[in-house]
């Protein structure tokens, strides 16, 4: 399996809803786990390739992990995904 070095961004909020949004970014990881996508596969957004390189644990902005658990690494770029959003390759 290829490694990739992935940044951390640090950020704050200032209301206290983090915590809500911490533990259904947990669960939505946990859901796309569960299905099988996980570290090492290779994927299909549509018709782009790529492999699933890590998991958004992002509490919120405009990409939480919520919505999109998964981080993909594709000849574009990496991307962050939901689980409907892809297919296995």
């Amino acid at each position: 399996m290829k490694r990739s070095q992935l940044a951390l961004v640090e950020g704050h909020r200032r209301d206290h809803t983090t915590v809500r949004w911490e533990g259904r970014a947990k669960r939505a990881v946990s859901r796309a786990i569960l299905a099988g996508y996980r570290i090492g596969q290779h994927v299909l957004i549509g018709r782009v390739s790529g492999e699933v390189i890590g998991y958004n644990i992002g509490a919120f902005g405009g990409f939480a992990g919520a919505l999109f658990p998964l981080l993909v690494s594709t000849d574009l770029g990496v991307v962050k995904c939901n689980e409907s959003e892809l297919t296995a390759a």
